[in-house]
């Protein structure tokens, strides 16, 4: 295991230049505190987790000290921004550190968020708040342990520097982790300023670094944008599978990796709506939970259309039709395996969507709905479930079919068990959980926020004495308001 100063730098970004990204020092936050770590994002690194202990930890992360071989960057990119497109974004309120080669040759972008303003900053502080930076810290790690592709989160730095936005709030640093940092912003940027000698030197960079094996095929353009749409494709199932909403699906907050990325006003639901909001800001429902498989599918779009001066448009169209086919058949499995089924059926379809009907506007909390599911057998688990449905009769007849289909794949109750708690949850971030933590953090206890993270980096497993974390959210937690504010 390494310690902080043997750490090494490889800024293959930076290296793209000045028309890429702008050089920026981090301003530094007062009197840094460690608010929590994560070991196992430490691990990507090699870190020594008790390095985390030092305040030379705190220091980088706030801005007080930088390695010698970091190279401080804010890259620029745009976006369409709830649909309109805004010309010029950028990391207004982050910094691409560097590139840190780990003993694997892996790369990871260290990049500071609330690290200061930059001249993407447009009229903002470029700092981040506690509240969002807990956050963000908990989801990433959160579904990192739920096996859906995220960025890494490796830490929380707190301070007493004031931030004023609604109230007056501290202001904190996250340190976030990914293999790339490239939004589908970056390539609509160059596209619309018509820098194409940019806009390809930004796809060779990308396909060099992310994706080498596209460069072995006839057109290594139309292959790279058929394996972002095809991760896409996967990273949506699994939001929808699980109940995730981002909240702000802008191109400017989409991956080329197709990972769950830049984490704002998220939730996973608790009672079952296909129509929830998480975001209090999007008035016109656009990034709904039912929403955001058509929305991936238009960002995808987006990005196939700053990619036309290197792939034909009807390549493009043609690899975008596989996308709807794609979602459903990632989805359509997940579901499968989450109600246990070990064979896949023509009817299977049928029976999620009645499932999912049911629930909707009966309160069903959707989570725990299939963790119970699988902790008794099939007709003692439908029993005890049954109340919490509106429809009943609607109920008694799913559960006769749903009976009458695990029963094809005829396995013993304890097997049945393991198999659905290793891909249910027992333990899912709800927002009150986080609201909670927030809270206590906020008067400078951070004992909530690191439990939190221990519990929910074991989200499958049993763990005596923390079932208070497994709980339905009481009325209050059903109800939050999440803004798009850090």
């Amino acid at each position: 295991m390494k310690k902080l100063d043997e750490l090494q730098f490889d800024n293959r970004f930076a290296r793209l230049g000045d028309a890429f990204s702008t050089e920026v020092l981090p301003e530094p936050i007062a009197e840094p505190r460690l608010v929590v770590a994560s070991p196992a994002a430490m691990a990507l690194l090699d870190l020594d987790p008790a390095e985390a202990d030092s305040q030379v930890f705190a220091e980088l992360f706030a801005g007080h000290k930088l390695w010698s071989e970091a190279e401080p960057r804010a890259m620029v990119y745009s976006g369409h921004q709830f649909g309109v497109y805004n010309p010029r974004l950028g990391d207004g309120r982050g910094l691409l550190l560097g590139e840190v080669v780990n003993d694997a040759g892996e790369h990871w972008d260290l990049h500071l968020k609330g690290a200061g303003q930059t001249p993407y900053s447009r009229m903002g502080d470029g700092r981040a708040v506690l509240r969002s930076s807990i956050r963000e810290f908990l989801a990433s790690e959160h579904l990192h342990a739920l096996g859906i592709p995220t960025s890494r989160a490796l830490c929380v730095t707190g301070s007493s520097s004031p931030v004023y936005r609604e109230t007056r709030e501290t202001g904190a640093m996250l340190l976030r982790l990914a293999r790339s940092h490239v939004r589908f912003g970056h390539f609509e940027y160059f596209y619309y300023t018509r820098q194409h000698e940019q806009l390809e030197a930004l796809g060779r960079h990308v396909l060099e670094c992310h994706f080498p094996e596209c460069l072995e095929q006839e057109q290594p353009w139309a292959s790279f944008f058929r394996e972002v749409l095809e991760r896409n494709a996967e990273l949506i199932a699994l939001w929808q599978a699980y109940g995730f909403c981002h909240g702000v699906m802008n191109t400017d907050n989409m991956s080329i990796l197709g990972i769950t990325f830049d984490y704002g006003p998220y939730a996973f639901l608790d009672d079952f709506d296909a129509n929830h909001i998480c975001n209090h800001s999007d008035d016109g429902g656009r990034y709904s939970f039912s929403n955001q498989v058509p929305i991936a599918h238009w960002n995808l779009a987006a990005l196939a259309q700053a990619l036309t001066p290197f792939v034909e448009v009807e390549a493009l169209r043609e690899t975008l039709n596989l996308f709807l086919p794609l979602y459903q058949a990632h989805y359509l499995d997940l579901m499968r395996r989450r109600l246990g089924f070990t064979s896949a059926l023509d009817q299977d379809e049928a029976l999620v969507q009645r499932l999912l009907q049911l629930m909707q506007g009966s309160a069903v909390d959707y989570n725990q709905f299939f963790r119970r599911l699988g902790t008794d057998a099939a007709e003692a688990a439908l029993r005890k479930l049954r109340e919490d449905f509106v429809d009943l009769a609607g109920f008694d007849a799913w559960a006769a079919d749903y009976q009458a289909r695990a029963a094809l794949d005829g396995d013993d109750q304890d097997s049945r068990r393991a198999r659905m708690h290793a891909v249910n949850p027992k333990y899912v971030l709800r927002n009150y959980l986080a609201q909670r933590a927030i809270e206590a953090a906020q008067q400078g206890d951070y004992a909530e926020v690191r439990q939190l993270h221990a519990v929910l980096s074991r989200p499958f497993d049993e763990q005596p004495g923390m079932e208070r974390y497994a709980e339905r959210p009481p009325e209050w937690g059903k109800h939050l308001e999440i803004s798009c504010s850090s």
